[in-house]
């Protein structure tokens, strides 16, 4: 095990990982950092799920990131997968609703993907995250354009795989745009699918909370937030999309 959330990330210019590899401390920080965006905007993600949800997401995901980042804080496991596959298990444990089950699916998948390396390039994060993704997709029976957090993960995933892995902020930029182009899309999956037409109008929380963790995969690459860090990321996010109820 190693301790503390040290990166050995680095990078080269704005959101690129340079060809350096990732290792389990990095992986503790994306998780942090994503706390930190999810604390910060709960009250924007469940105003957005007040419109088309049951008003709850926000909540939901800052219990579940909240016990995370407790978890991470007392040990970090030794390698990026093993990272990824105890805050999923986490967040389904604490996290009511759709998301609980999503999101830890999301990242137990992705942490597979990784296997037991205790290193990953950013082409294999790319490639692994991609996988989560479609678990994912399988899950909600959900696909990209039915408005659900896969609006963002799908052009999150795409970015980074086309940068071979070395650009987070393209990934980033790429998550924010899906989660914003949600907003004329009739849900078709999820507690806003019920709504029929009446769902337009109306930007994705699930879409929108997606946003926030690719966002903090950026910030966790350059080195900011950290423990307890502010944690920025871009735009806000939504609700229990991505799936069914």
């Amino acid at each position: 095990m190693s301790g503390k959330v040290t990166n050995e990330a680095g990078g080269s210019g704005e959101g690129g990982t340079g060809g350096r590899e990732l290792d389990s401390a990095f992986f503790a920080r994306w998780m942090t950092a994503t706390a930190d965006a999810v604390t910060r905007e709960a009250d924007r993600l469940t105003e957005l799920d007040s419109a088309i949800g049951d008003a709850d997401h926000g909540g939901n995901m800052r219990r579940g990131f909240e016990a995370v980042r407790g978890e991470l804080a007392e040990d970090v496991p030794a390698t990026p997968g093993a990272v990824l596959m105890t805050a999923g298990r986490k967040l389904v444990s604490t996290v009511g609703g759709a998301s609980g089950p999503l999101y830890g699916t999301l990242l137990r998948r992705t942490g597979k993907a990784l296997g037991g390396a205790e290193r990953v390039s950013g082409a294999e994060l790319a490639d692994a995250l991609r996988t989560g993704i479609e678990a994912v997709a399988q899950l909600g029976g959900a696909a990209a354009g039915d408005k659900t957090m896969l609006d963002a993960l799908y052009p999150a995933a795409e970015a980074l795989a086309d940068s071979g892995g070395e650009d987070f902020g393209a990934a980033r930029d790429a998550a924010e745009r899906g989660a914003e182009e949600t907003v004329p899309l009739q849900a078709r999956k999820g507690r806003a699918s019920y709504l029929g037409e009446r769902s337009i109008g109306h930007r994705d929380p699930g879409a929108t909370s997606a946003a926030l963790l690719v966002a903090a995969l950026a910030e966790a690459e350059g080195g900011e937030g950290g423990e307890g860090g502010e944690g920025g990321t871009a735009g806000s996010q939504e609700s229990d999309s991505g799936g069914s109820e």
